[in-house]
C-alpha cells in the first residue's frame, strides 16, 4: 500500500502517525504534500516520508490519494489533479461538506471514498464514518479499514447523507464534549474547588461515564437513574439542565452543524 497525502494538517498527520506506529506501512510508502514549506520539513523530519510542494508529484504513482485539505481550495487541488488520476487509483477524502459527486466531477475520477474523522484520532481513539462508490473493489475497501482502524474505529454506511450527520455529531462532537468539560470546570472553580483538583474530577468524571455506557449495555436514561436519588443532590442538579434547556440545546446545535455541513456541499 502506498498513499499520498495532499495537505499536511492535523488529521493528515494523526493518519501517518497510527499507520506508522501499528506498522502498517513503510515511511517510504507514504508522501505528503502541502503549501506550508515550513508543515512539509516538520512531517518529513518527524516521520520520515517523502514531501513534496507539487501535489501531482506526491499523488504519482500511489495507489491512494488522501484529500485533506481545507474545503476552500478544493476546487485549486481538484483542478491541479484532474486527468492526472489513473483509474486504479482510489481517492480518499476527509474534506467535510465535499459530496462525491463533486470529486468525481471536478477530479473526472470514478474510485472515491468519502471520511468524516475526528479529532481524537490523534490519539487513536477517532471514529470514522466512511462511504464509498461502486468502482471502489473489496480490496481497496479493506485498505481504507487499515488507514481507518489505525486512527481509532471505523462505521461504513451505504448512503453518503450519513456523512453530513456524522459530521454534525461525531465531527463536531468533540467540541460540544470540551465545551461541557471547560464549564463544568468552571462551576467547580466558582464554588471554591481549586483548578487543578476541579480539572481532575471532571476528567475522570467524563472518561469513566462513558466507559461505563460502553460497557454496562444500559439505556443512558438508565444509567443517570443509577445515579438520582430522590430529592437529592443530583436531581437538583438534573432539574437546573433541564430547566435550562440541555437537551434541547444539543439538539438545536447538532442540527444547526448538520445545516451547514450540508450548505458546504453546495458551496
Amino acid at each position: 500500500m502506498k498513499i499520498a497525502f495532499i495537505g499536511g494538517g492535523k488529521m493528515a498527520e494523526a493518519m501517518i502517525s497510527g499507520l506508522l506506529s501499528k506498522g502498517s506501512i513503510e515511511p517510504k510508502s507514504i508522501a505528503v504534500s502541502d503549501v506550508d514549506h515550513d508543515r512539509l520539513t516538520i512531517l518529513g523530519g518527524q516521520y520520515g516520508i517523502e514531501c513534496a510542494a507539487d501535489n501531482r508529484e506526491a499523488a504519482r504513482g500511489k495507489g491512494i490519494v488522501a484529500l485533506s485539505v481545507k474545503p476552500q481550495v478544493l476546487t485549486e487541488v481538484t483542478d491541479g489533479l484532474r486527468g492526472e488520476l489513473q483509474p486504479e487509483q482510489l481517492v480518499l477524502s476527509i474534506i467535510a461538506g465535499a459530496r462525491i459527486k463533486t470529486l468525481s466531477q471536478q477530479l473526472e475520477h470514478d474510485s472515491i471514498v468519502r471520511v468524516m474523522p475526528n479529532t481524537p484520532a490523534q490519539i487513536g481513539a477517532g471514529i470514522s464514518v466512511w462511504t464509498a462508490t461502486e468502482a471502489v473493489n473489496p480490496n481497496q475497501k479493506e485498505m481504507v479499514r487499515t488507514i481507518l482502524t489505525a486512527m481509532g474505529k471505523e462505521f461504513y454506511v451505504a448512503d453518503e447523507r450519513y456523512i453530513d450527520m456524522a459530521t454534525a455529531l461525531s465531527g463536531s462532537g468533540p467540541a460540544y464534549v470540551f465545551l461541557i468539560i471547560e464549564a463544568l470546570t468552571d462551576a467547580a472553580v466558582h464554588i471554591g474547588m481549586p483548578r487543578e483538583m476541579a480539572s481532575a474530577l471532571v476528567l475522570q468524571t467524563m472518561v469513566g461515564s462513558v466507559r461505563l455506557a460502553e460497557v454496562s449495555n444500559k439505556h443512558p436514561a438508565e444509567l443517570r437513574c443509577m445515579v438520582t436519588s430522590p430529592g437529592g443532590t443530583t436531581a437538583a442538579g438534573l432539574f437546573r439542565l433541564e430547566d435550562g434547556g440541555l437537551r434541547s440545546t444539543l439538539t438545536q446545535a447538532v442540527t444547526a452543524a448538520y445545516q451547514r455541513a450540508k450548505e458546504l456541499g453546495k458551496e
